[in-house]
């Protein structure tokens, strides 16, 4: 099978936007920093990268009859705000299990950003006391018996819709959509940074390119401070996203990078690199970033782009994921 075998919901306006992050290159003075912008990218609740991978799930939710997204993550949870949205657009009931991933002291943590939205939205919104994992939680095993108890049928997707079959068809294809905009832009990406945690994201791109013709570093940035535990997770969505869609070889273990150092001690929690980079892009670029994922990997580029990790005469695709609603949970850093 290819990518183009399985069915996709529209989801996103279109290809989302690429452009040059000019003030960006000019001030760290070696390659050339473009950003393509999942937050930018859909009408559904400001969108984000993981609107584009329930492209491919929604299609198997529909055909089997589902009547209830239910999913998990943290608090402040980007991807449990996207199967809100989701949910609505389809006419679905949305079940969302939110676990204290995050130990931040913000006495607005659980009131504001993703999950006042997803609340908005009409999700049913369950806080659950437990500590970050990007595994099976029993909590959503829970709320999946609860739903099939009351008649009601369930459809699971994992934290990132990640860990799922078709939890990486959305950025392989997100591969093809960047060959695209190259031609249009005369442009070739040899480079491109993104944050890693649950990894489908960047699994979906490794799949994705290893069936281009020209070859390009994929350089995932962890954020979720188990380093181990996600360039794992990244290998194993990656090969089997890779088989599902018929590269036709095994991936090379070079094309699976996933680098720590920028994620800080744990999960969720802002280090002075990441403020430093959210400072940079925002005066700037007037780009807005994270604290939890895109400030990370953001600062994961500019150090590696001074350490001449990345070299001079690179091209470079920055992949700007979304996950801005969250700031709002982190009003104090800013004050």
């Amino acid at each position: 099978m290819s990518i183009e075998d399985f069915p996709r919901y529209p989801l996103l306006f279109g290809p989302s936007p690429v452009h040059p992050l000019e003030r960006l290159t000019e001030r760290l003075g070696g390659p050339r920093i473009w950003a393509k912008r999942e937050d930018c990218n859909s009408g559904l609740a400001f969108g984000g990268n993981k609107t584009r991978k329930l492209e491919y799930l929604v299609p198997d939710a529909l055909a089997q009859g589902a009547d209830t997204l239910v999913s998990i993550g943290g608090i402040q949870s980007n991807h449990t705000r996207q199967v809100a949205a989701v949910a609505a657009r389809l006419g679905l009931k949305a079940r969302l299990v939110q676990e204290s991933w995050v130990d931040w002291p913000d006495p607005v943590n659980d009131k504001v950003g993703n999950i006042l939205l997803s609340r908005v939205m009409g999700a049913q919104v369950e806080l659950v006391t437990a500590g970050f994992g990007i595994g099976f939680k029993e909590s959503w095993e829970q709320a999946l018996a609860d739903i099939r108890d009351q008649g009601g049928t369930p459809y699971a997707i994992p934290a990132g819709a990640s860990d799922h079959r078709l939890g990486g068809l959305g950025f392989a294809n997100w591969a093809a959509e960047v060959q695209q905009q190259e031609r249009e832009l005369g442009v070739f990406f040899d480079t491109v940074v993104v944050c890693s945690v649950t990894g489908s994201t960047q699994a979906g791109m490794i799949a994705g390119f290893a069936g281009q013709d020209r070859p390009r570093r994929v350089i995932g940035i962890d954020a979720s401070a188990e380093i181990d535990a996600t360039r794992a997770q990244v290998e194993k969505i990656a090969r089997a996203t890779a088989e599902l869609i018929g590269l036709g070889r095994e991936l090379r273990d070079e094309e699976i990078e996933v680098r720590a150092g920028w994620a800080g001690e744990k999960y969720g929690i802002p280090v002075d690199s990441t403020l430093a980079a959210m400072r940079l892009t925002g005066s700037l670029e007037g780009m807005i970033i994270d604290p939890v994922y895109e400030g990370k990997s953001m600062a994961g580029l500019i150090d590696l782009v001074q350490e001449g990790d990345i070299p001079a005469d690179a091209t470079v695709l920055y992949a700007h994921l979304g996950g801005q609603p969250a700031l709002n949970a982190y009003s104090g850093l800013f004050a």
